[in-house]
């Protein structure tokens, strides 16, 4: 099955499948240290930024 395949069926699928799925590509990405490092980076800055608005 190709990717534009795949993301074609997405949209058919449930919420609880499609946050599996995302569970699952976050999980690959995170095994890629440099990208581990940005999505920790991007969170850390999201909790500062809503620290900030309290």
């Amino acid at each position: 099955m190709s990717a534009t395949e795949i993301i074609k069926e997405l949209p058919g699928l449930s919420e609880a499948d499609r946050r599996a799925i995302r569970e699952v590509l976050l999980d690959i990405a995170n095994a890629d240290p440099d990208i581990a490092l940005c999505n920790q980076t991007a969170l850390e800055g999201a909790m500062m930024l809503d620290r900030m608005s309290v």
